[in-house]
């Protein structure tokens, strides 16, 4: 996912996007974009504002039409985004599925989710019973990561993967 489009700005159907892209304004070099429906965005103008870009996509020309697209996440094909340079950088759509193993050897769940609220990037990882659990990702806590393998070899906070007596 590169962005996702917010409100509408303006009467002529530009919308704000918040992209994920290092650059905001990088997120127009990737040409069309497109919807988890499969719809397709090409962005025709783009410049900064506050926190976001503000974008004329091809085809939206009213207000209401934009407003229309307000939470539509953006995403562009895998072979468009280049590898990182660094071996500890990863592509969150590379870390998605990823088997996730403790110390042991023992299989502690899948990565479902990679999250970031803030304070740095956490992995959600659905353990084989079906609990969801959210571990920081880090290299304290996830020392090994083999993409090609689809593994991650983690150091878990003691007692995280551990149900709880309540359920």
């Amino acid at each position: 996912m590169l962005g996702v489009i917010g409100a509408a700005h303006g009467i002529k159907g530009e919308v704000r996007i918040k992209a994920f892209t290092g650059d905001p304004l990088a997120i127009a070099d990737y040409g069309p974009l497109s919807d988890d429906k499969g719809r397709r965005f090409e962005i025709a103008e783009i410049r900064p504002a506050k926190e976001v870009v503000v974008a004329r996509l091809k085809g939206i020309t009213s207000r209401e039409a934009a407003e229309s697209l307000n939470g539509v996440q953006l995403y562009v094909a895998r072979d468009k985004i280049p590898a990182p340079d660094d071996e500890d950088e990863f592509l969150q759509a590379d870390l998605i599925g990823c088997a996730v193993v403790g110390p042991d050897g023992a299989t502690l769940g899948t990565v479902t989710v990679v999250a970031n609220y803030g304070a740095g990037d956490l992995l959600e990882i659905e353990t084989p019973d079906g609990r969801s659990v959210l571990m920081p990702f880090t290299k304290a806590f996830a020392p090994r990561i083999d993409i090609a393998a689809r593994r991650i070899e983690a150091v878990p906070p003691e007692g995280l993967f551990e149900a709880d007596d309540d359920e």
